[in-house]
């Protein structure tokens, strides 16, 4: 039996991609550097907000100490703006509450920084009882280090992965599963292609949110 259901949030729960742009893009306008329409952040989202500040800056202005300043202006503007245009996916607050009353446990896994993941889970999903709920943080690596699996399961207390599945849309999302030695879904409305999924190991592909709990119960026979 699945007795856990671990999901990314951005791009998988929730389409978070016009508020990360918007912020991304007032960070890159205040210094002066060109901006990327809203398409392209889906390539710079998945490793966290350095990263993602990384991949929009100018390759020739990606110093560390920079890159750091520009993370912390970002969440600084982000946290203010971070519900304007963010919203779950179809069908996904449905779902989840299918698998809450069939007693299976859910956490959510994220590389977005703790805080302000556990704002959002806590804006958009109050009536969903998530077990666990981790963002990255200091001193942890971030996926696709299974580190944040290990904390979940231990939090949750399951233990074995083969009762465990969790649910991503970046080949970040499926190697993190796969060293956690866990299978994984990959949903296809997410931030990155079909392809990404399938060559980082995907076990299950899914259209759409309802397909999560078929997935749940092929699993538990």
């Amino acid at each position: 039996m699945i007795e856990l259901v671990i999901f990314d949030l951005d791009g998988t729960l929730l389409n978070t991609i016009e508020d990360l742009a918007n912020s991304g893009n007032y960070i890159l306008k205040k210094y002066g550097f060109p901006e990327h329409p809203v398409d392209s952040y889906r390539f710079f989202v998945g490793k966290g907000v350095g990263k993602l500040i990384e991949r929009a800056l100018p390759e020739v202005n990606r110093q560390p100490e920079f890159i750091e300043q520009l993370r912390q202006e970002f969440i600084e503007y982000y946290n203010l703006h971070s519900d304007e245009n963010t919203a779950p996916y179809p069908g996904i607050i449905s779902m989840l509450k299918s698998l809450e009353n069939q007693g299976i446990k859910l956490a959510v896994a994220s590389n977005k920084y703790h805080l302000g993941t556990q704002a959002l889970v806590t804006k958009y999903f109050s009536d969903i009882a998530f077990d666990v709920v981790l963002g990255q943080r200091e001193g942890v690596p971030a996926k696709p280090d299974p580190q944040i699996v290990y904390d979940i399961m231990k939090e949750s207390g399951i233990s074995d992965v083969n009762t465990i599945l969790y649910v991503g849309d970046t080949a970040t999302d499926m190697k993190t599963a796969a060293s956690s030695g866990i299978k994984s879904i990959g949903v296809l409305w997410g931030f990155r292609p079909k392809e990404e999924l399938v060559d980082n190991g995907a076990v299950f592909l899914v259209k759409k949110a309802e397909d999560i709990l078929i997935k749940v119960e092929e699993c538990s026979d």
